[in-house]
Formats: structure tokens, sequence, C-alpha cells
């Protein structure tokens, strides 16, 4: 049984940065950051690979958001600079809990865990 936990969320000005924090218990394959506003489907923002550190990134968000992992305290992180308005949303951390074909950021259906979101807000 995998077990996650948001932190860092909060309101910061548009061109700010938040870092989002998600700590992770069991065994995980990949990882992943989503995020979801209003009226709209969840998104892929980025993703890891636990092994190898392999890492995706949506396009809208090259360049200024980087994820990351720590495997000695078993947390992941989502460095988010340069923010603005599009930004805004519930952010959810991801994990699949084994190993198999597909992590993919279109694919939210290819991670079984799930994080209880936290709410970014970006004020212009």
């Amino acid at each position: 049984q995998v077990q996650l936990v948001e932190s860092g969320g909060g309101s910061v000005q548009a061109g700010g940065s938040l870092r989002l924090s998600c700590s992770a218990s069991g065994y995980i394959y990949c990882m992943g950051w989503f995020r979801q506003a209003p009226g709209k489907e969840r998104e892929g923002v980025a993703r890891i690979y636990i092994g190898s550190g392999s890492t995706d990134y949506a396009d809208s968000v090259k360049g200024r958001f980087t994820i990351s992992q720590d495997n000695s305290k078993n947390m992941l992180y989502l460095q988010m600079n340069s923010l603005n308005s599009e930004d805004a949303a519930m952010y959810y951390c991801a994990a699949k809990g084994y190993a198999s074909y597909g992590c993919r950021l279109q694919k939210p259906s290819d991670f079984n865990y799930w994080g209880q979101g936290a709410q970014v807000t970006v004020s212009s």
C-alpha cells in the first residue's frame, strides 16, 4: 500500500515561485504531478521514474517546473517558477505502485495512488 501526502501549496503572485512536496511510503515505480483547475480535466504536469530518475514534462511547464526526488527521505518535489494564472489549480501527487509499461502524463489512469491535493493560487 502506498500513501502520499502533499504539502507546500499556497498563494503566490504572478511571476513567483512555489515548491510542492509529497511524502511517499511503499514500493513506487514512478511518480507524477497532476493538476486540475475548476471545470477542466486533470492534466499531467511532470513525471519521474524512481529508479532511473528520468523525467518528463508537459509542454506548458517546460523550463519553469522541475520535478525531483529525494529517495533518502522518500520525498517528491515540484519546484514551480515563473508562475502565471494558468498554473492555478489543485495539484495532486500520484504514484504507480508496480512496475509495468506506462507512466504517461496523458494517462492519469496509469497511476494507481493519489494524494489529497494541494491548492495553488496565482494572483496578478
